[in-house]
């Protein structure tokens, strides 16, 4: 058994839930990569896990559990669960998985030199909705009018929509948006987007949206509706197309992150990096029973195709 001054201690904030195989995995990932660094739990490291269950408004009360426990790095996953970990301390560091624009948000100074006690790495801003944008316009040229789903409580949303709009009409293309902050929201919304004629949906890279794949995904389907996710479940759960930053290297970097502020690193000090690689996931199935067949270019740079 360790002996106090010997146990380092670390704190978990997500606003999912353990039980989804897909954050099981990934933490078992960060976990491993902790070991291959001289980090085991029980023997020199201690983690405080805290997951939200999809309920957002109790990332607060979590974020100030972590802080009382002293913990020496809080580990968050999203935009949501990094606000939450910055109001409750200004000073103990944050290393965050995934976020939205960092320094529109007021995480950071800059992203070469964050300056306050968050790093992590970004989710690319706006040009992550253009970049999706852009496939999906590749995957279906004759879409004029594309749906956006986006929480009007996200200050990130509200600052990548006016960048959003305008490739859009660069493109020829009308963005019709509709605001979802409850699975209400999501089945009127739909519906709305069927009378306003819209061809597919980009989904919102926010927390509920991101919780509510499998929800959105049979509503497109419903509609008749090409959907384009932030996230590789998207296309699991029924959605045309998944596409998001590479998460294995996301939890190797964020391990390496903590053992460097573990070792004395300053969080302010430590880049904010951009997304190096883009997975992508596409659905035959979903392709076939919407009439849209699947560029071959598109086909071979996905990682995972569902038959």
């Amino acid at each position: 058994m360790a002996q106090a001054q010997d146990l380092r201690r670390i704190g978990v904030l997500s606003p999912t839930s353990l039980s989804e195989a897909e954050t099981r995995t990934q933490y078992v990932a960060f976990v491993s990569n902790l070991r291959e660094l001289g980090y085991a739990e029980g023997r020199n490291l201690a983690i405080e896990w805290r997951f939200a269950e999809g309920k957002f408004d109790s990332l607060a009360l979590l974020a100030g559990e972590l802080v009382k426990a002293k913990v020496e790095v809080i580990v968050t996953t999203g935009t949501a669960a990094t606000s939450a970990a910055r109001r409750a301390s200004a000073t103990v560091p944050i290393v965050a998985v995934t976020f939205g624009d960092p320094v529109a948000s007021g995480f950071a100074e800059s992203l070469a030199r964050p300056g306050r006690n968050v790093t992590g790495f970004s989710a690319m801003g706006s040009a992550a909705y253009e970049k999706r944008l852009e496939l999906l316009i590749e995957v279906l040229p004759g879409a004029k009018r594309i749906g956006v789903l986006g929480n009007p409580n996200r200050n990130f949303f509200l600052q990548v929509l006016p960048g959003l709009e305008a490739a859009a009409k660069k493109q020829g293309r009308e963005i019709a948006v509709v605001n979802v902050r409850s699975e209400r929201d999501l089945v009127e919304g739909f519906a709305n987007l069927a009378t306003r004629r819209v061809d597919a949906v980009l989904v919102g890279d926010d927390g509920f949206s991101k919780a509510q794949v499998g929800t959105i995904a049979a509503l497109a389907l419903k509609y008749r509706m090409a959907a384009v996710f932030p996230v590789l479940r998207g296309a699991e759960h029924g959605g045309l197309i998944g596409i998001a930053s590479n998460r294995q290297y996301r939890y190797q970097a964020t391990a390496i992150y903590v053992h460097r502020i573990l070792r004395g690193e300053k969080a302010g000090d430590l880049p904010i990096e951009p997304p190096v690689k883009l997975d992508l996931a596409i659905n035959q199935k979903t392709a076939a029973a919407l009439g849209i067949t699947l560029p071959p270019a598109i086909i071979a740079r996905a990682v995972k195709v569902i038959e």
